[in-house]
Protein backbone atom coordinates (compact mmCIF):
# COMPACT_ATOMS: atom_id res chain seq x y z
CA UNK A 1 0.00 0.00 0.00
CA UNK A 2 1.60 3.72 -0.50
CA UNK A 3 2.18 6.19 1.94
CA UNK A 4 -0.42 8.57 1.86
CA UNK A 5 0.13 11.12 3.70
CA UNK A 6 -0.83 14.58 2.96
CA UNK A 7 2.44 16.43 3.77
CA UNK A 8 3.48 14.59 1.01
CA UNK A 9 1.18 15.15 -1.59
CA UNK A 10 0.39 17.79 -3.96
CA UNK A 11 -2.88 18.61 -5.66
CA UNK A 12 -2.09 16.67 -9.67
CA UNK A 13 -0.32 13.97 -7.77
CA UNK A 14 -1.67 10.55 -9.01
CA UNK A 15 -2.41 7.42 -7.10
CA UNK A 16 -0.64 4.28 -8.54
CA UNK A 17 -3.13 2.74 -11.54
CA UNK A 18 -4.71 -0.67 -11.49
CA UNK A 19 -4.87 -2.25 -14.96
CA UNK A 20 -7.59 -5.24 -15.04
CA UNK A 21 -7.48 -8.51 -16.63
CA UNK A 22 -9.67 -8.52 -19.98
CA UNK A 23 -12.83 -8.85 -18.76
CA UNK A 24 -14.33 -12.39 -19.44
CA UNK A 25 -17.43 -13.78 -19.73
CA UNK A 26 -17.28 -15.86 -16.25
CA UNK A 27 -16.52 -12.32 -14.89
CA UNK A 28 -19.95 -11.01 -15.63
CA UNK A 29 -21.51 -14.45 -14.39
CA UNK A 30 -19.37 -14.32 -10.95
CA UNK A 31 -20.11 -10.32 -10.54
CA UNK A 32 -23.51 -11.17 -11.58
CA UNK A 33 -24.10 -13.62 -8.77
CA UNK A 34 -22.39 -11.30 -6.40
CA UNK A 35 -24.10 -8.84 -6.88
CA UNK A 36 -27.61 -9.92 -7.58
CA UNK A 37 -27.71 -7.53 -10.93
CA UNK A 38 -28.74 -10.89 -13.15
CA UNK A 39 -30.12 -8.50 -15.98
CA UNK A 40 -29.69 -11.10 -19.07
CA UNK A 41 -28.09 -8.37 -20.89
CA UNK A 42 -24.86 -8.82 -19.20
CA UNK A 43 -24.63 -12.75 -19.81
CA UNK A 44 -27.34 -13.83 -22.02
CA UNK A 45 -25.43 -13.69 -26.11
CA UNK A 46 -28.92 -14.29 -27.69
CA UNK A 47 -31.02 -11.54 -25.31
CA UNK A 48 -28.10 -8.53 -26.38
CA UNK A 49 -28.63 -9.56 -29.87
CA UNK A 50 -31.99 -9.23 -29.80
CA UNK A 51 -31.44 -5.94 -27.88
CA UNK A 52 -29.27 -4.83 -30.86
CA UNK A 53 -26.15 -5.42 -29.53
CA UNK A 54 -23.27 -7.33 -30.85
CA UNK A 55 -22.68 -9.16 -27.60
CA UNK A 56 -22.79 -8.81 -23.87
CA UNK A 57 -20.88 -6.17 -22.05
CA UNK A 58 -20.24 -5.44 -18.19
CA UNK A 59 -22.18 -4.34 -15.59
CA UNK A 60 -21.45 -0.94 -14.63
CA UNK A 61 -20.86 -1.65 -10.87
CA UNK A 62 -18.29 -3.60 -12.39
CA UNK A 63 -16.01 -0.72 -13.61
CA UNK A 64 -16.82 0.99 -10.25
CA UNK A 65 -16.25 -1.84 -8.28
CA UNK A 66 -12.20 -1.72 -10.07
CA UNK A 67 -12.49 1.77 -9.10
CA UNK A 68 -13.02 0.94 -5.48
CA UNK A 69 -9.84 -1.78 -5.72
CA UNK A 70 -7.97 1.33 -6.98
CA UNK A 71 -8.94 3.29 -3.63
CA UNK A 72 -8.33 0.47 -1.35
CA UNK A 73 -4.87 -0.42 -2.90
CA UNK A 74 -3.87 2.85 -1.04
CA UNK A 75 -6.08 3.14 1.73
CA UNK A 76 -7.93 0.76 3.86
CA UNK A 77 -11.58 0.84 2.83
CA UNK A 78 -12.64 2.62 6.63
CA UNK A 79 -10.66 5.44 4.98
CA UNK A 80 -13.28 5.54 2.45
CA UNK A 81 -15.35 9.21 3.08
CA UNK A 82 -17.42 9.21 -0.26
CA UNK A 83 -17.14 7.62 -4.04
CA UNK A 84 -19.76 8.17 -6.69
CA UNK A 85 -19.01 7.68 -10.29
CA UNK A 86 -21.38 8.57 -13.52
CA UNK A 87 -21.20 5.55 -16.33
CA UNK A 88 -19.97 7.04 -19.16
CA UNK A 89 -19.70 4.44 -21.58
CA UNK A 90 -20.58 0.45 -21.94
CA UNK A 91 -17.66 -1.75 -21.30
CA UNK A 92 -17.26 -4.57 -23.86
CA UNK A 93 -17.04 -7.95 -23.05
CA UNK A 94 -12.59 -8.33 -23.11
CA UNK A 95 -11.73 -4.54 -22.01
CA UNK A 96 -8.95 -4.18 -20.26
CA UNK A 97 -9.56 -1.28 -17.77
CA UNK A 98 -7.10 0.84 -16.37
CA UNK A 99 -8.44 3.12 -13.40
CA UNK A 100 -6.62 6.43 -12.49
CA UNK A 101 -6.87 8.68 -9.53
CA UNK A 102 -6.01 12.52 -9.26
CA UNK A 103 -5.81 14.59 -6.05
CA UNK A 104 -7.79 17.37 -7.01
CA UNK A 105 -7.82 18.38 -3.06
CA UNK A 106 -6.10 18.46 0.37
CA UNK A 107 -8.63 20.05 3.48
CA UNK A 108 -9.11 19.30 6.73
CA UNK A 109 -12.72 18.64 8.11
CA UNK A 110 -13.57 17.49 11.85
CA UNK A 111 -10.30 16.89 13.01
CA UNK A 112 -9.36 14.83 10.11
CA UNK A 113 -7.03 15.10 6.84
CA UNK A 114 -8.89 14.41 3.78
CA UNK A 115 -7.92 14.05 -0.26
CA UNK A 116 -9.96 14.43 -2.85
CA UNK A 117 -9.30 12.15 -5.94
CA UNK A 118 -11.31 12.58 -9.67
CA UNK A 119 -11.08 8.98 -10.66
CA UNK A 120 -11.40 7.30 -13.97
CA UNK A 121 -11.42 4.02 -15.82
CA UNK A 122 -10.67 3.74 -19.34
CA UNK A 123 -10.51 0.77 -21.70
CA UNK A 124 -7.25 -0.34 -23.61
CA UNK A 125 -8.09 2.26 -26.49
CA UNK A 126 -8.48 4.95 -24.09
CA UNK A 127 -12.22 5.17 -23.78
CA UNK A 128 -13.04 6.88 -20.52
CA UNK A 129 -16.01 3.88 -19.07
CA UNK A 130 -16.55 5.78 -15.87
CA UNK A 131 -15.39 8.81 -13.93
CA UNK A 132 -16.33 10.42 -10.59
CA UNK A 133 -14.59 11.27 -7.24
CA UNK A 134 -13.48 9.78 -4.10
CA UNK A 135 -12.72 11.32 -0.57
CA UNK A 136 -9.99 9.55 1.36
CA UNK A 137 -8.75 10.15 4.77
CA UNK A 138 -5.11 10.23 5.17
CA UNK A 139 -2.73 10.04 8.15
Amino acid sequence: MPDLKLGSLQVGDEIPSLTTDPIKRVTLALFAGASGDHNPIHVDVDFAREAGLDDVFAHGMLSMAYAGRLLTNCVPPEALRSFQVRFVAITHIHDRLTCTGTITEQFEQNGEKLLRLRVAAADQNGEVKIKGEAVIAVP
